[in-house]
């Protein structure tokens, strides 16, 4: 009786260990598959760093050198004399702090009357205005830059910045958030005496912390890595963005790789710096749509 139950146990057990191994077997290969794609998507970098770190004759030789045997650290200080990167960073950063700033605040603030307050045309409103996302910049580049020139802002970051205040993705992103909170939770605010304002401020912002990091985070990385509007408005040396910066000097030193790989790695500093403090917050506005009831 005992030789024939541990027979049978173990036939029982056989197909649940068996199935539980190609879990384990399955599962493994996936996390092969995509540390190998994380690698070949990260070959670029890992290349842009080598190359920072050698002599201009060394990026293209053959057999490549992903580790320099005499690492060139020197050319993350000759960069900075070669042309006036700091000018470009600070012109840069102030475009995508004080964008960044602005039209978090405007799309949240027009987010929330059109997902929390009821008028007239309120539906048809808000889509009118996502449809202007459908339009492509092209078809009013021309007349952007003719308004600007009228005001003489044209060569000035101001330019940049009012034309980039509003965003109709970030009202339909904060407006689709919105959507997902309770509507009890305003109602009982007015109820208790709240103005619109005071649950704008109190109640609904305090709940989007994810949705507005997200939107933050979008921003800030677009403003930094924009090219074609600073491009088109900005002219003086004085006023130019990284970017613009980036391309003057492969115009000047189009000889000089390790230094425009170091220039360029450089660049993206401040991108990955803001996206690591600010991951976990965009996870979450992805990963959820509102509050858990």
């Amino acid at each position: 009786m005992d030789a024939s139950a541990k027979t049978m146990d173990t036939a029982t057990k056989s197909p649940v260990m068996s199935r539980k191994t190609k879990e384990k077997i399955g599962n493994a290969i996936t996390y092969i598959f995509l540390l190998l794609l994380s690698l070949l998507v990260l070959i670029p970098f890992f290349w842009m760093i080598s190359s920072s770190l050698k002599q201009d004759n060394q990026v293209f030789s053959i057999p490549m050198e992903w580790i320099p045997s005499k690492p060139q650290w020197n050319n993350f200080v000759v960069i900075w004399d070669q042309i006036p990167l700091l000018t470009f960073f600070k012109n840069t950063i102030f475009l995508s702090v004080v964008i960044t700033i602005i039209q978090v605040l405007t799309s949240s603030f027009a987010a929330y009357g059109f997902s929390k307050m009821k008028f007239k045309g309120r539906d048809t409103l808000f889509l009118a205005y996502i449809g202007t996302i459908a339009v492509p910049w092209q078809a009013y580049m021309i007349p952007q830059f003719i308004m600007m020139r009228e005001v003489h802002l044209t060569d000035t970051l101001w330019s940049l910045v009012l034309l980039q205040a509003f965003s109709a993705f970030g009202v339909f992103l904060m407006r689709q958030f919105y959507m997902s909170i309770p509507e009890e939770l305003s109602e009982a605010a007015r109820v208790d005496g709240l103005n619109e304002y005071g649950i704008y401020f109190k109640i609904i912002l305090p709940l989007s912390k994810p949705a507005l990091t997200t939107l933050a985070v979008l921003t800030f990385v677009n403003t930094w890595n924009d090219y074609m509007g600073p491009f088109i408005y900005l002219n003086s040396t004085e006023v130019k963005t990284i970017q613009l910066g980036l391309r003057m000097f492969v115009t000047l030193y189009d000889a000089q790789y390790a230094l425009i790989m170091a220039a360029s790695l450089i660049s993206i500093i401040p991108i990955a710096i803001v996206f690591i403090f600010a991951q976990r917050y965009i996870i979450e506005g992805i990963a959820t749509t509102g509050m858990k009831g």
